[in-house]
């Protein structure tokens, strides 16, 4: 099968070669229980980007696979269309990836962790080495009252206003985490511009000098035929950790959720080698949902 198809190598993809790939990862992600590209690759896919290459495996005209290599962080995910596993596609995709960095560092995402991942990584010497937890809550149980620090106050992020701020703290609240803390201006434009973007669930919280301490910045997106929120980044300031300020502006954003945007469901992600937010997140009542691997290349 391998011989019937080849792979193309694009810089930029067409609006229809971006409806064919939005299709194709909507019949895996339908398939497997889980979307098979991450936000950054999908904002990368849609709106474009310089550091994005884009790999297109056909079989005659239809396009029956997808890869996307992120040049400047060499990480690349892939998906092939449920139809046509098992013919070694992802392998010439995976080839066509590895050809492009062939002596850089590479990650590699699987979500939701399916053996298939491992069972086509292992062989080109891609090994499992980070752990992604996807954990989910009801919003129909008891959300607990923000208990907040002394002198903090907690308002709605202001577009045009607050980015600085926003990025200054979150580069220091995710010093040590691979993707978040390298987040720039442009990045938190992009989903700025995006339809689900809601700034009045976007919570600031500053202390009484006016300097901002944490945030939690919630999500609201579409699951099939309903809507499900988001812990889609909370991040404390270091020199603001350990008063309680993680757990107020958790609980402050499930009830935004809940009681304004009239959810039932939340979801967030957590690295497994964070115990601390784990621990936090378990106490609020969350738990295990699915799980995403990173590979990398180890030859």
């Amino acid at each position: 099968m391998t011989g019937a198809v080849r792979v193309d190598r694009a810089e930029r993809v067409s609006i229809d070669e971006v409806d064919e790939v939005t299709e194709l990862a909507l019949a895996a992600g339908t398939a497997d229980g889980v979307a098979p590209l991450s936000e950054p690759f999908d904002l990368r896919l849609r709106h474009g980007g310089t550091d994005a290459l884009h790999l297109l495996a056909r079989a005659g005209t239809v396009l029956v696979g997808y890869a996307q290599l992120d040049t400047a962080g060499a990480e690349a995910e892939l998906v092939v269309h449920p139809a046509y596993r098992r013919r070694g596609i992802g392998r010439a995709l995976l080839d066509a990836v590895l050809a492009e960095v062939p002596d850089a560092p590479l990650r590699m995402w699987a979500h939701g962790d399916h053996p298939s991942a491992t069972a086509l990584g292992y062989p080109a010497g891609l090994r499992r080495y980070r752990v992604l937890w996807q954990y989910r809550r009801d919003l129909l149980e008891p959300v607990a009252e923000p208990v907040w620090p002394a002198g903090v106050r907690v308002r709605p992020f202001e577009p045009g206003v607050d980015e600085d701020a926003w990025l200054g703290v979150n580069a220091r609240a995710f010093a040590d985490h691979p993707d978040q803390g390298r987040w720039t201006r442009d990045d938190l434009l992009a989903r700025e511009h995006e339809p689900w973007f809601d700034p009045a669930g976007f919570l600031l919280a500053e202390d009484a000098t006016g300097a901002l301490v944490g945030f939690h910045w919630t999500k609201v997106h579409d699951e099939g035929q309903r809507q499900v929120g988001e812990v889609y980044v909370l991040g404390i300031d270091p020199d603001a950790q350990g008063g309680g300020l993680g757990a107020a502006l958790t609980a402050a954003g499930l009830r935004y959720l809940r009681d304004t945007r009239d959810l039932d469901q939340v979801l967030l992600y957590v690295d497994e080698d964070n115990p601390r937010a784990v621990a936090l997140y378990r106490k609020l009542g969350f738990v295990q949902w699915v799980t995403d691997v990173a590979f990398h290349r180890t030859r």
